[in-house]
């Protein structure tokens, strides 16, 4: 990333560019990140292509003003972590689904980010609701965050990070858990973003993925909430979970949520695309 392309990005984000890249930068630029750049699948129901590529990914966040969902939003942020001076590894997740089974490799992209200051941190800006602030790599016990109370064990242990039979794993591999259930298992094996293309093809073209099958558009607010838009659905959620929803009626009404709520500028309202049996 070129210095223009830097400040840039963080125009978008509404932050100032750091002297060091330390953990409170980190902080401070992971939890603006969540409240301006919506973790969103629109670009799999409006057809258009998803890249892994970096200057793609920045110019759909960063230019064009969009969202994305992990691949693209951790992959951008990775490239602006690198840019500001961060040590930045690409980490291969499975997220954990109904019944606790694990789904496909490459299912998800998190960062380990190490500062100059505090050691290595788990962030994450492209999961929907999960951690606001990025989490202590290294540390086992509770992490009390706005999103949650969450926990990094090793793979196979429970909550409290004691062992149990959960089958086969790598000793290195990490499980994440939020408020006691366990949300993705991690490897700790740097990878670049080309490894994901596979995943990112599943996601946005096979049938028993949850993003073809649905439309999401959702951000923090700066209360420590979150907005979603569901198709015609809006949810405002409060800081403390409880919830309002309505549905929307025009389609006017809707582009307007999307732009004035998201910051998203769409000339028609996206539909849930028909996608083939067998993808």
């Amino acid at each position: 990333m070129n210095p223009a392309a830097i400040d840039a990005y963080l125009r978008r984000l509404g932050v100032e560019q750091p002297a060091w890249p330390t953990v409170d930068a980190l902080r401070e630029l992971h939890l603006r990140h969540l409240e301006s750049v919506p973790f969103e699948n629109l670009s799999i129901h409006l057809g258009e292509e998803i890249v892994l590529d970096e200057k793609r990914l920045l110019d759909k966040v960063v230019e064009a003003r969009r969202g994305g969902f992990c691949y693209e939003l951790n992959g951008a942020f990775a490239a602006l972590l690198a840019a500001l001076g961060y040590d930045v590894t690409l980490l291969a997740g499975r997220v954990y689904g109904d019944g606790g089974r694990l789904g496909i490799p490459y299912d998800h992209l998190a960062l380990r980010v190490r500062t100059v200051d505090g050691g290595d941190r788990l962030a994450d800006v492209g999961f929907g609701a999960h951690c606001h602030l990025p989490l202590a790599f290294g540390e086992r016990g509770e992490q009390k965050d706005p999103g949650g109370t969450f926990r990094i064990v090793e793979a196979g242990a429970d909550a409290a990070g004691v062992r149990g039979g959960h089958g086969t794993v790598e000793a290195a591999d990490l499980d994440v858990f939020r408020d006691g259930r366990p949300v993705y298992r991690l490897e700790v094996r740097p990878r670049v973003l080309g490894d994901f293309t596979a995943g990112a093809w599943w996601h946005s073209s096979s049938p028993a993925s949850h993003f073809t099958r649905s439309l999401v558009c959702s951000r923090i607010t700066g209360d420590g909430g979150r907005i979603t838009l569901s198709g015609r659905r809006f949810t405002v959620t409060a800081p403390d979970g409880t919830r309002r929803e309505r549905e929307t009626g025009t389609d006017e009404e809707v582009l307007a949520l999307y732009r004035d709520r998201f910051g998203i500028a769409l000339d028609t309202v996206p539909t849930v695309r028909e996608t083939p049996r067998g993808g």
